[in-house]
């Protein structure tokens, strides 16, 4: 929790983004993570499957679907 802290000290703004592991591809946050870390993102948080998906909004709904 202290990193969050001292982001929001340094930077009244902060680029947050959420990301659900496995999508698009099992294996895609290998690469993802240091993608947005270069793109100058400072905070990722990353979303599992969860067990009611009804509980998200559509674009996560999508993301978590079982193909």
């Amino acid at each position: 929790m202290n990193k969050i802290k001292k982001q929001f000290e340094k930077n009244a703004k902060l680029l947050s983004v959420f990301v659900t592991a496995g999508y698009p591809e099992l294996d895609s946050l290998y690469e993802l993570i240091p993608a947005l870390e270069k793109a100058g993102v400072q905070m990722i948080e990353v979303g599992i499957l969860f067990s009611d998906p009804l509980a998200d909004g559509p674009t996560i709904q999508y993301t978590s679907n079982v193909n």
